[in-house]
């Protein structure tokens, strides 16, 4: 697992170019919470070697217990990455490894095994991703927007907003750019206090680390700046929540050739046979996939059926796909790419993107029928028209979509087993007890409405 030495003479030369002092060696656990240590510079070959040392099961879920040995966090020498605003600062994304061999409860590996899968079939996945957060701040305890005057009933673009909170915006941007990233976009998105900034798609597992590292960084400058943001699916009951979108592509394994794009496509969509055999499957398994794309007890009060008090939820709530028409789960943008809709802020990039990658490539062998695309403005529509149109609505709630996940047979092959135990079930194992937790509080709306009713 020790990184190829022409590998690490090349993270040495950047390193010593970028005047590198210290490296975070970061991994994620199953709700895709970066941890790390922070090792100097001049470990880097021991940290190559042997990578950083951890007591797994203090990080999060991630298959251990307390009488568990050390997982170590291997550096990929691809991932490295500056830290755009901590001079001397570099990260690298690490997969976990116990007593030197891989480890299938590492959400990366689940992902990078998935990619080795499809790539043996002649497939590459691409993927993009949109991450939409807040900025906030705390007053009398309180969470608020960090934006006083964001006030507008309809702030979407808001040119005004943007301009209040340029110094982080910009400054931001400047930070991806200064990655590599391609930041090509930014915007006030459709909640009060919300943004979001858009790079360039990549190989699926980069595009997975960038991520993780884009969460990380909205964080910690905020944070110093005396701010809070989060990437909450529903933070507020009244507001627009947080997508986290994937647009994905299958290429040949040159990664030259996009296997989804055909101008000659009869539907007028510009995609292949192939990309609807994909999104064909993608379909089927739609009400499992949910619980990878939609992973906490709050994602539900983002996505459902009906109005939100917030007034357009742009949040999906069945399993169809579209044209550019934003009331769909899955969204055709432009020719030879597809937008998933029905995942949200709080989903680990890796988890989602292995699952709609055995869902889309299963669809494919299966040669999965997707049907024609929906053109209606599915929020309008009536309960009996959507039976009528044989319309499968996502999951309400997390249990839901953990049990549709539980039987997903082609999930539970394509994301691995650890010591002859399938990782859905143990997924499965922290979402119910999750919802169990979540369950059993008693929430102010309930006080409110049955305290005194009966």
């Amino acid at each position: 697992m020790a990184a190829n030495p022409r590998n690490r003479e090349e993270v040495r030369r950047r390193a010593k170019a970028d005047g590198i002092d210290f490296y975070f060696a970061q991994f994620v656990d199953m709700h895709g919470k970066p941890s790390a240590k922070l090792v100097p510079a001049q470990r880097l070959d021991m940290l190559f070697d042997d990578g950083a040392g951890f007591a797994g099961f203090a990080a999060g879920p991630i298959g251990h217990t307390p009488a568990s040995p050390d997982i170590a966090a291997m550096p990929d020498p691809e991932s490295y990455t500056p830290v755009p605003f901590k001079p001397g600062l570099a990260r690298f994304a690490c997969d976990i490894t116990v007593d030197g061999e891989p480890y299938n409860y590492c959400p990366r590996t689940i992902l990078k095994n998935a990619l080795a899968r499809a790539e043996k079939l002649g497939y590459r996945l691409k993927m993009g991703m949109e991450l939409e957060f807040f900025l906030l701040k705390e007053r009398d305890g309180r969470i608020v927007l960090a934006d006083d005057l964001d006030t507008m009933e309809q702030p979407c673009y808001d040119i005004k907003g943007l301009t209040r909170s340029y110094d982080f915006i910009s400054q931001l941007s400047k930070n991806l750019n200064a990655l590599g990233w391609g930041n090509y976009a930014n915007d006030h998105e459709d909640a009060n206090g919300q943004f979001e900034l858009n790079f360039e798609y990549d190989d699926a597992l980069r595009t997975a680390d960038k991520a993780i590292f884009f969460r990380y960084m909205v964080h910690a400058m905020a944070q110093e700046r005396g701010l809070l943001t989060t990437f909450m699916p529903k933070p507020f009951s009244h507001l627009t929540g947080n997508g986290g979108h994937l647009h994905i592509s299958l290429w040949d394994k040159t990664g030259k050739k996009n296997l989804f794009e055909d101008p000659k496509d009869p539907r007028g969509l510009g995609l292949s046979k192939l990309a609807y055999s994909f999104l064909g499957g993608i379909i089927d398994h739609m009400e499992g996939l949910t619980a990878l794309f939609a992973p906490t007890v709050n994602s539900y009060k983002r996505m459902g059926v009906g109005a939100p008090t917030s007034g357009a939820t742009w949040a999906p709530a069945y399993a169809t796909y579209g044209m550019n028409n934003r009331t769909q789960a899955i969204r055709i943008p432009a020719p030879g790419r597809i937008e998933i809709r029905a995942v949200d802020g709080s989903a680990n990039p890796y988890l989602a993107a292995a699952s709609l990658l055995a869902a889309g490539v299963e669809g494919i062998a299966a040669k999965a029928n997707p049907g024609e695309p929906n053109l209606d403005n599915l929020y309008e529509l009536s309960p009996d028209q959507i039976r009528r149109k044989r319309i499968k609505t996502l999951p309400a709630n997390l249990l839901d979509a953990t049990r549709a996940a539980e039987k997903d047979k082609v999930l539970r092959d394509w994301l691995g087993a650890m010591d002859g135990r399938p990782y859905l079930d143990y997924f499965a194992e922290v979402k119910k007890a999750e919802w169990q937790e979540y369950h059993t509080q008693v929430a102010d709306w309930e006080l409110k409405r049955y305290l005194t009713l009966f």
